[in-house]
């Protein structure tokens, strides 16, 4: 960075500073014994938001079965980093967003930031990453020196900022038009925080992981930079460069192919629109993912195929786009995020109808022990023996889905409670007289079925109310002898699962 531009940046008065929620939560998770009680009760003395970090928890962007309800609770549950994140990134977001000058394309930077910080998540629990919270945060602050150079500069960014049609041609313009970049300036801004390396250092270096230096911080510089370009998928206009580059990195360096590739974006294209609504950034109109690969497909094919095979490549693309999208890859059922977009569905259908709708779930008895006993290779089969033969109980209408850890959900549109008992009763015997063969060793297993019904006169107003009404009756199951089912109903005097 050029002496001139420090010190423009050192001297300039409108400089972003650490909001103070955030600086006493860095305070008192850098002590040498962590009160998590002490943060819990700082964090709760900003309503607002320990609102916004609840409901972020108990969202499907954290796929938690069950509801989190204090802030204390969050952190237990969810561990220090995954809360400390969120509050740095809550707060930063919400100050940052407050100061919006004139000219500069704010809705396009928020867009990108918060697909970014979306992807990087994505991308790092893709490759077991631990640091997944980090790799959150840090995207979604890596270009926050964009911002300060556009306070610094004004119009002189903004002519910059103009030339550009996708950020990957960021860093060379402002290299040759300023002798700095952007991500240099989030890097002194993020450390004149004094926020910690494992945040700051992959936000200097995120365009350049080398500089990094030590390995994990690599790693993490090298996340951030490939979901920055993941989200230039999503932001762009003319997609097809960036689709390829990633898909490009991840063969290159992490050995993923292009159909798991686009499975993520697909991923990280759902995941977005619940996340950014937490963050209160406006995405703009709905992004047509299924419209965006098709471009960027149809650019690539231009290329490298003849006019003839386009169609059919692109549909079988498509097709594996969609399976891997919505299929939970150890039981072949329903993953949980097409679930919970089906169950929304079909559940405002149902209540404008004043018909009924039906929920199985079941949970696996003794699963811990399968593990234990014969390893979690066997209970991956046993996981995938249940799923199966739920699979093949569920009708053309049903969805049968995995809800989480050995939990699996049959959703029965247009079914009445007794006969979705009598489904969960024909399906508990099926699992119970069931010998899995693993390898030279026969395992049977049971499981608890709990069932709930929505309609007319019972009092669920949302698809959470009805996946929670037959967890309870599972846990009912389980405390009644186990193997067995138990169906949700409304006591009349306590109006209490009975």
């Amino acid at each position: 960075m050029t002496a001139d531009l420090l010190l423009k940046i050192k001297t300039c008065t409108s400089l972003p500073t650490l909001p103070a929620i955030a600086v006493q939560v860095l305070e008192l998770t850098q002590k040498e014994e962590v009160d998590l009680s002490e943060i819990a009760k700082t964090i709760t003395q900003d309503p607002a938001l320990a609102g916004k970090i609840l409901k972020t928890v108990n969202s499907s962007f954290y796929g938690r079965s069950h509801a989190v309800g204090t802030v204390s609770h969050a952190l237990v549950i969810l561990g220090l980093q995954a809360v400390k994140s969120l509050v740095l990134g809550f707060s930063l977001v919400s100050s940052l967003s407050k100061d919006r000058k004139k000219g500069f394309d704010h809705m396009r930077y928020w867009r990108r930031s918060i697909y970014g910080a979306t992807a990087a998540r994505v991308i790092s629990a893709k490759l077991a990453c631990v640091q997944q919270e980090e790799a959150f945060l840090s995207t979604l602050l890596a270009d926050v020196g964009v911002l300060v150079l556009n306070n610094v500069l004004g119009e002189q960014y903004d002519e910059i900022y103009k030339k550009i049609e996708s950020h990957s041609q960021l860093t060379a313009l402002e290299q040759a038009s300023l002798g700095a970049t952007h991500a240099e300036v989030s890097g002194y801004l993020v450390e004149s925080w004094k926020l910690p390396p494992v945040l700051a250092v992959p936000i200097r270096f995120h365009h350049e992981p080398s500089g990094a230096v030590e390995a994990p911080l690599i790693r993490l510089s090298e996340i951030i930079g490939l979901a920055g370009r993941c989200a230039d998928v999503f932001v762009d206009e003319v997609p097809a460069a960036a689709v390829t580059d990633v898909r490009d990195q991840m063969l290159k360096s992490f050995n993923i192919n292009a159909s798991e590739v686009d499975a993520m974006f697909a991923e990280i294209s759902l995941k977005t629109r619940e996340i950014a609504k937490l963050f209160e950034i406006n995405l703009g109109s709905p992004v047509d993912f299924a419209a965006i690969l098709k471009q960027a497909n149809e650019a690539l094919i231009d290329i490298t195929l003849q006019s003839q095979m386009r169609a059919t490549q692109l549909t079988e693309q498509n097709e594996i786009l969609k399976v891997k999208a919505t299929t939970d890859r150890l039981t072949g059922l329903t993953n949980r995020a097409t679930l919970d977009e089906f169950l929304s569905e079909v559940f405002a259908k149902t209540a404008a109808e004043a018909t009924a709708l039906s929920l199985i779930m079941l949970d696996i008895d003794k699963f811990k022990s399968v593990n234990d006993t014969y390893g979690h290779q066997a209970g991956d089969s046993v996981l995938t023996a249940v799923g199966g033969m739920m699979k093949e109980m569920a009708r053309a209408t049903d969805m049968a889905a995995r809800y989480g850890g050995e939990e699996l959900v049959l959703v029965l549109p247009a079914t009445t409670k007794a006969v979705a008992a009598g489904i969960a009763e024909s399906l508990r015997r099926a699992i119970a007289g069931k010998a899995i063969q693993i390898d030279s060793t026969t395992i049977k297993v049971t499981a608890s079925f709990g069932v709930a019904t929505l309609e007319p006169g019972v009092p669920f107003t949302q698809p959470a109310h009805l996946l929670k009404a037959a967890d309870l009756a599972v846990y009912k199951a389980k405390h009644s002898g186990r193997n067995n089912v138990k169906v949700f109903s409304i006591a009349p005097s306590t109006s209490k699962a009975a």
